[in-house]
């Protein structure tokens, strides 16, 4: 399949000298919800790991719709938001095919997404629920070492961050930063002037979720 080919490339350019640059992806969705928030996050997390990992990736995120078959292009996409979302059941069926064949899928709750997005992906796979990963898995062991799990960016409701997984056939296909403001971390400093230490922990757990979803 055109997918894994694909991903098989991204293994070879992502952690090893090369000049065709990888590309990944904001998810553009229906329902209301800005998907667009955060837009200064993911060049910032790019650079970041272009220089810590050595990654090739292309400076600026390409936007893939939930619905299109482009979306196999990118071996991770990226979603956040504040509010509404809506799967049809073609955009639903088209994320599931995406997440089987390998794709992998971050979801950034940027505070009010959560009650939406849970409803959503019971549409992508109704067969599994979310689980809490322990701060033992390795994606909180990669380059950077997260004992404690997720990194608090930004107070909301006084709940602490949590990591969830959907995991398919063994393998996790979707990783659900909760009550953690991860992708306002990656931020330019000036958009919420977050003290300097927040803002290196928030690339750095970024950097581990490209790591892991490079490969495994």
């Amino acid at each position: 399949m055109r997918f894994f080919v694909f991903l098989f490339s991204l293994l070879l350019v992502s952690f090893t000298p090369a000049t065709t640059a990888v590309k990944i992806a904001r998810l553009k969705y229906n329902g209301g919800g800005d998907w667009y928030a955060n837009k200064t996050s993911l060049p910032n997390l790019i650079r970041f790991c272009n220089q810590q990992l050595k990654t090739n990736i292309q400076g600026e995120e390409d936007i893939a719709e939930v619905g299109s078959p482009d979306i196999f292009n990118y071996p991770f996409v990226h979603m956040t938001g504040h509010g509404n979302v809506v799967f049809s059941s073609s955009e639903a069926d088209n994320l599931r095919k995406y997440l089987m064949a390998g794709g992998f899928l971050h979801i950034d709750d940027n505070y009010g997404l959560d009650k939406f997005i849970r409803r959503e992906m019971k549409k992508v796979f109704p067969e599994l629920n979310f689980i809490e990963l322990p701060f033992s898995h390795p994606i909180y062991h990669q380059a950077f070492q997260f004992a404690s799990g997720l990194p608090k960016v930004h107070e909301h409701d006084g709940k602490p961050a949590q990591g969830f997984a959907l995991i398919y056939n063994g393998r996790m296909v979707c990783f659900y930063s909760y009550e953690c403001d991860l992708g306002n971390g990656w931020e330019d400093q000036e958009v919420y002037n977050d003290p300097e230490k927040v803002r290196l922990k928030a690339l750095q757990m970024g950097a581990n979720l490209i790591q892991f979803a490079f490969t495994h």
